[in-house]
């Protein structure tokens, strides 16, 4: 990522500071809710969030998507919290805006988020 000078858009982030995709802005808003990360930025169909305790940003940069092809090389892994299930969780995700898709996840469910790109919800 190249910042403007002066850019404060990564102040604060380790040197490990954003992994970026693409995607629209309801991605973003996705993942606020899935991770329950703060939306830190929103702005002209782009979108990033990053953990309420700092650390790297996750994101999104907006139209024009390009079209997906195939797999994602990347894709997150998401654990339930102690009090939660895969399935508990799987259905909380589908009323966020996900998905659930029949395969990409050898111990748990396979999901996509609004944008098409695979995660898997694991114990």
């Amino acid at each position: 990522m190249i910042l403007e000078p002066g850019g404060t858009f990564l102040a604060g982030c380790p040197f490990f500071s954003s992994l970026a995709g693409d995607g629209l802005a309801e991605v973003g808003y996705f993942w606020r809710d899935a991770l329950a990360w703060d939306l830190v930025w929103d702005e002209d169909g782009e979108t990033a969030v990053q953990s309420p305790t700092g650390g790297p940003k996750i994101t999104w940069g907006g139209e024009p998507v390009e079209p997906k092809l195939g797999r994602n090389r990347l894709h997150f892994d998401l654990r339930p919290s102690a009090r939660s299930t895969i399935d508990a969780e799987a259905e909380r995700l589908v009323g966020l805006g996900a998905s659930r898709v029949g395969a990409g996840c050898s111990d748990g469910a396979g999901m996509v988020d609004p944008g098409g790109n695979e995660f898997c919800v694991v114990g």
